[in-house]
């Protein structure tokens, strides 16, 4: 599934393309997208180039385009299967390759797109999906979505039923999570800890059995990313949209999804629910 795609240039930055690139290494990210004390972007750091180019990117700079990134924690560099991939696009092949080592066939990476800190995360959907339901045999589910409060919101299947989401049907096995946690916007990451709510291991249910859990290291909260629900953003100004579900912890609700495509065997996510990823700003 392909789909040209190139972010428009921002008028308000035609003089300052030449002057910062808005490729920022590991110290910027963590200076420019978080602040876990005050769950808040750091603003002020941000000077001429402002917020919304660091959220959508510059058009043909490094790091600025549709492409989705690795992003290699500092430490993570021999454990995590990409380690020596940081800031490098990521490839769909690179996946299928990493999933053939995983007891569930599930695997997934840090990324950054955009300066918006990511998930990338493959399921064997597409092989398990008409099989019975079974453990370590992982697939998409389309889950009821409640809010905070426990009122109804909606259904994951309207990523299917539902016009206003068609971008972010679920294709080639892969979703993208915006990756901040709706608590106090914390990163989220994929198997950077070891615990039973990491291990590489799969139940159905969107519950917090089995492993294979986003999970965030700060207050410990939980993410099923094969568990597709409708919800309502529990942080900030309310607003409805499709992400995975929060299994556990103290985050009010799960994390949205990111449309994307594949460009050949590149990665590329789309900016069609940008509005979804500024709860932390």
């Amino acid at each position: 599934m392909s789909r040209d795609f190139r972010l428009r240039p921002l008028s308000d930055l035609d003089n300052h393309t030449e002057e910062k690139s808005n490729l920022i290494d590991r110290r910027d990210f963590l200076r420019y997208s978080f602040n876990t004390a005050a769950g808040g972007i750091t603003m002020a750091c941000l000077g001429s180039i402002g917020f919304a180019s660091l959220l959508m990117g510059q058009p043909e700079a490094s790091g600025g385009d549709s492409a989705v990134r690795f992003w290699v924690p500092t430490g993570a560099e021999d454990t995590v299967w990409y380690g020596d991939s940081h800031l490098q696009p990521m490839s769909y092949d690179a996946f299928v390759q990493a999933s053939a080592n995983s007891n569930t066939g599930m695997t997934g990476a840090q990324g950054v797109w955009s300066g918006m800190p990511v998930n990338v995360i493959y399921v064997p959907d597409a092989e398990n999906k008409n099989t019975a339901t079974a453990a370590n045999k992982p697939r998409f589910q389309y889950t009821d979505g409640y809010n905070s409060g426990g009122k109804y919101v909606g259904s994951g299947y309207e990523i299917y039923e539902n016009q206003e989401y068609a971008a972010l049907s679920i294709h080639d096995n892969l979703i993208i999570v915006f990756s901040r946690c709706p608590h106090l916007c914390c990163i989220p990451g994929w198997q950077l800890v070891t615990n039973d709510y990491t291990n590489d291991s799969w139940e159905a249910g969107g519950t917090e059995s089995g492993g294979n859990k986003l999970f965030c290291i700060c207050h410990s909260s939980r993410f099923d990313p094969t568990a597709i629900e409708k919800n309502s953003m529990g942080r900030g100004t309310p607003f409805q949209y499709i992400g995975i579900k929060r299994v556990g912890g103290p985050a009010p609700n799960g994390m949205p999804l990111v449309p994307f495509v594949l460009n050949g065997d590149m990665i590329e996510a789309l900016p069609d629910f940008v509005d979804w990823y500024a709860y932390c700003s």
